[in-house]
């Protein structure tokens, strides 16, 4: 293994607001996988809403999904690692989010399942239609989630959202004093839940560390609270500047927003 890894963050990270990636990040990213780093995604999506990313970066190592809960070869499509949500636990939260009205988006297999659609699943339908067929994500509404629980073989996670962010905030603390669950901000207005222990910091550092390689020699991107656990675990973790102050406060270093070429310019004064 290559001795040095630049671990990316998609949403707020590598894509602008638009979902689009910047001409001056993939020339930049190009040069440094010529250059001899390995990139890595380490993201919140499903592993099926990443394709155009992936693909557009032409890469050729695993990528790090639902927060951690997964480690995905896209060239063999095939789980390498994972811990899912217990299906009793998933069931215990769907209870839950129908006794209290929240809308949750249940990451499951190949798939995303919602009962009804709100903003969060409207705003990535929209997206995902502008796609071409072969890498538009898969969103299917069921009926019943307790039944879609029941009928699949791994949960991955569920991406809670409601327009009332307090009682989203309230939910979400209650969820994990309750079910002992783990509950990490990734949007503004979604807050991810997942298996307990799992997170983005924890499988880049077995992936790292399985390949032979050092933490101290990661270079990772992020721009939320879902990052924080691999911007600390990175030897050098950097904040996006669109990045909450209390996300900043936890990276080595800060560096432009999103709509900038800051990941380029990082990456030809620091690594190049």
């Amino acid at each position: 293994m290559t001795a040095r890894v630049i671990a990316l963050d998609l949403d707020g990270t590598l894509l602008t607001p638009k979902k689009t990636l910047l001409p001056s990040s993939l020339e930049a990213l190009s040069r440094a996988r010529k250059a001899g780093y390995q990139l890595i995604i380490v993201t919140g999506r499903h592993h099926v809403a990443i394709h155009p990313f992936y693909q557009a970066l032409a890469l050729d190592t695993p990528a790090i999904c639902c927060n951690g809960t997964y480690l995905y070869d896209y060239h063999a499509k095939s789980v390498l690692e994972a811990d899912p949500l217990p299906v009793s636990q998933a069931l215990q939260l769907i209870d839950m989010l129908d006794e209290h009205q929240i809308h949750g988006l249940m990451y499951v297999d190949d798939a995303m399942l919602y009962e009804r659609p709100t903003g969060h699943v409207i705003r990535t339908t929209n997206w995902a239609q502008a796609l071409p067929p072969e890498q538009r994500p898969t969103f299917t509404q069921v009926s019943s989630l307790t039944q879609a629980a029941h009928e699949v073989n791994a949960v991955w996670k569920f991406a809670l959202t409601d327009e009332n962010i307090p009682k989203l905030q309230q939910f979400a603390q209650h969820v994990g004093q309750t079910l002992g669950l783990e509950c990490e901000w990734s949007w503004h207005d979604q807050v991810d839940i997942a298996r307990k222990g799992n997170s983005k910091g924890k499988r880049l550092t077995q992936w790292v560390e399985a390949q032979g390689g050092s933490m101290q020699d990661v270079i990772a991107f992020g721009d939320n609270f879902n990052d924080i656990s691999m911007l600390e675990a990175a030897g050098t973790g950097v904040a996006m500047g669109n990045a909450e102050d209390a996300v900043k406060a936890r990276a080595n270093v800060v560096i432009g927003d999103n709509t900038t070429d800051s990941i380029a310019a990082f990456i030809y004064s620091h690594l190049l």
